[in-house]
């Protein structure tokens, strides 16, 4: 039977905004063993399920499309993140007033 992993994506280090996070991906998984190419010391693998990857816009949708299709699946929840809203602003505010001491 065919594994599956659902999860949402992070937040990459190349973007400021949450973007690209609110999708949820299905990847399949594989147990072909991973090989190394004796020529150039690459990696290979003669299963090209795991270079597929689906985008779903809700965990309901993806969850329904693993069971339609009778595939195992693994939900992996995010993880929460808390973000300091910012301003530009405030590097040029007097540093009392940002609370702290001089």
């Amino acid at each position: 039977m065919t594994t599956v992993r659902i999860y949402q994506p992070s937040k990459t280090a190349m973007q400021a905004g949450r973007g690209k996070t609110k999708r949820w991906v299905v990847e399949f998984e594989t147990d072909d063993p991973l090989t190394t190419e004796s020529l150039m010391g690459w990696v290979e693998s003669y299963d090209m399920s795991q270079e597929l990857s689906l985008s779903f816009p809700s965990l309901s949708e993806a969850l329904h499309f693993a069971v339609v299709n009778g595939f195992s699946y693994t939900v992996c929840n995010p993880s929460k993140i808390f973000m300091i809203p910012k301003s530009y602003a405030l590097n040029f505010t007097c540093p009392r007033i940002r609370g702290r001491a001089v």
